[in-house]
């Protein structure tokens, strides 16, 4: 088994009038070379967007963008056409592809928003660029992890163009539990949105990062209530 630990006060931080980022990859003004990404697992930015403000009029192309908001509301628009909201309990994707437009922004009315931004590199290159969001049945997280996304487009959550499964899950305290790999040569990224839970025999705390790989299944405990975990299982290597 092999892993690496990234702690939430590890993470590259910036911070202007309008947004506070917390990155555990490089990204934009934050570098470290010993922190490019995990396998097919891009960027993972922990963002805070001030009310009514937001990032403009941007693009994107052969990257797979997932949006999960945590507080608030988030306006997205794009050139695809979309125009909508998303909001804590659901779960947004892009499928950039050859180019795409879009902006984001904290709706004036609800104040601030926090949400996940995460990248994975796509295992198809160019395809035609898409959109999807879905609200998730927070019922099937308790105490265990439901499945948000994966590669199958009949399967349960959103899906992207990589062998790539998220879970999420809100569990109580002293709750065990094991997550099993689906994918052969795939590591898991897990990230504690909230709470504490022990890892692989590492603590972990709100906001820390750890990612595992070279293992077949890994066993997870609780270590306080209302612990919010979020699972990223993706592949080690890329194309």
């Amino acid at each position: 088994m092999k892993n690496v630990l990234h702690k939430a006060d590890s993470r590259g931080k910036s911070e202007n009038d309008w947004l506070k980022s917390e990155k555990t990859f490089s990204f934009g003004d934050y570098y470290d070379p010993e922190r490019i990404q995990f396998g097919a697992l891009r960027v993972l930015n922990d963002d805070t967007v001030e009310a009514g403000r937001g990032f403009g009029v941007h693009p994107h192309d052969n990257m797979e963008i997932i949006s999960i908001p945590l507080e608030g509301c988030l306006e997205h628009e794009d050139s695809l056409g979309n125009k909508v909201t998303i909001k804590s309990g659901e779960i947004q994707v892009m499928s950039a592809g050859t180019g795409v437009m879009h902006s984001e922004f904290s709706k004036n009315e609800e104040g601030l928003v926090k949400f996940l931004q995460i990248w994975i590199y796509p295992n198809k290159r160019n395809v035609v660029p898409r959109y999807d969001q879905i609200t998730l049945d927070k019922t099937k997280s308790k105490n265990k992890f439901q499945q948000i996304l994966s590669p199958n487009t009949d399967d349960e959550g959103v899906w992207i163009y990589q062998d790539a499964w998220f879970h999420l899950g809100n569990f109580e305290n002293n709750i065990e539990t094991h997550y099993q790999i689906k994918k052969k040569g795939n590591g898991i990224y897990a990230f504690i949105i909230k709470g504490s839970a022990e890892i692989g025999g590492h603590k972990l705390e709100e906001r820390d990062g750890f990612g595992v790989w070279d293992i077949s299944d890994v066993n997870i405990k609780i270590t306080s209530e209302n612990t919010e975990i979020l699972l990223m299982e993706v592949p080690m290597e890329i194309n």
